[in-house]
């Protein structure tokens, strides 16, 4: 079994600030709820480490694809591509609910 490597890019660190800023500023400050979210995302990227490639694919390409990170009554999507035999970069993070990527 391979290990891969899992780096986040700019814009998925930035996607992860604001859904942790979305979820305090909704939710009365309620930072726990926040940090849970957050916990819930990183345990997803885990995955990754070991098994990218049981994510569904978003195009044609075998190497881009989405892994959904369950929280709640919904969750959250991970646009991510596998880069060699060795890398996996998250390319951005949304909540379920959000129409599309930012």
């Amino acid at each position: 079994m391979s290990a891969y490597q899992v780096r986040l890019t700019i814009a998925a660190s930035e996607d992860l600030e604001r859904l942790y800023t979305f979820i305090v500023n909704r939710d009365d400050a309620d930072v726990g709820l926040a940090e849970r979210a957050l916990a819930a995302i990183a345990a997803g990227f885990s995955t990754l480490e070991t098994s990218p490639f049981t994510c569904r694919k978003v195009s044609r390409s075998p190497f881009l694809r989405e892994l959904i990170i369950p929280f709640g009554a919904s969750g959250y999507v991970a646009l991510f591509e596998i880069e060699g035999g060795d890398m996996v970069t998250i390319l951005a993070v949304r909540h379920q609910r959000e129409d599309d990527y930012h």
